[in-house]
């Protein structure tokens, strides 16, 4: 299955996300923010297949992880979770640079599902490019 980087600054939210991901066979590698998750992706060169990200964290947001993550690893998929909506809103600017954005509170069936679309997405990039 895939290899995903989840950076999420609520412990709680992480371990559940990581979780159900891992019900789906998935190996996780967890960060609590995002200049962690950046130093993750340079020290490992960006071999995850998913980005799986939280908007709002401190150090770096999501969205300036995104945007360097995109810079420096541009066949990376990138997915966003935010609670809220004018995180969401910041987001829309990044169509070209992620696969989505999935709001919080969701269910477990809403983030495998958002996960694996994202990395479909990934998928179908690849053979393109």
């Amino acid at each position: 299955m895939a290899r995903i980087l989840l950076t999420e600054d609520d412990e709680s939210v992480r371990a559940f996300v990581k979780r159900a991901l891992e019900l789906d066979g998935h190996e996780i590698v967890e960060a609590e923010d995002g200049g962690i998750a950046l130093e993750i992706l340079n020290v490992q060169q960006g071999n995850f297949d998913l980005l799986l990200s939280d908007i709002m964290m401190p150090v770096m947001d999501g969205i300036a992880l995104a945007l360097a993550a995109a810079r420096d690893f541009p066949n990376l998929a990138i997915l966003l979770m935010t609670g809220f909506a004018d995180q969401r809103e910041r987001a829309f600017g990044l169509d070209s640079l992620v696969s989505g954005v999935i709001s919080k509170p969701f269910t477990l069936a809403e983030i495998r599902v958002a996960v694996a679309q994202a990395l479909v997405g990934r998928a179908t990039t690849e053979k393109i490019a």
